[in-house]
């Protein structure tokens, strides 16, 4: 895992879910800014993955192997099923789904980040 690449990865979900939550303040359904915002998402976590499979692979990375890997298939599949679902709701709602996928993806990095340095 590295480090920085982690923190923007929480930083962009932690801004979509901003923007979700404007979107549905303003009582709009989800538009192209969301739907590319959630494919940046999906690109940097998939680099993410990448790593962090390469450095299993070397021997580096925490002990509880089943759990990063459950918590890296999580966070690649809830980008798309938010957008999924994000789509077919076409009211406020889709946004307010975008907004929950985007901040159970915040904290699975984070939690990733802890298992990864050994701190949790």
């Amino acid at each position: 895992m590295i480090g920085p690449l982690a923190t923007g990865v929480i930083v962009l979900s932690l801004l979509i879910v901003l923007a979700a939550i404007v979107t549905a303040a303003r009582n709009r359904a989800m538009g192209t800014v969301l739907l590319v915002a959630l494919g940046v998402l999906e690109v940097g976590l998939l680099v993410q993955a990448g790593f962090a499979v390469a450095g299993m692979v070397r021997g580096e990375g925490p002990d509880e192997t089943a759990t990063v890997i459950g918590y890296l298939a999580g966070t690649l599949a809830i980008p798309p099923a938010a957008a999924f679902l994000g789509l077919a709701e076409r009211s406020r709602w889709g946004a307010i789904v975008i907004a929950v996928g985007s901040f159970a993806v915040c904290v699975m990095v984070g939690r990733l980040l802890q298992l990864w340095q050994g701190a949790a």
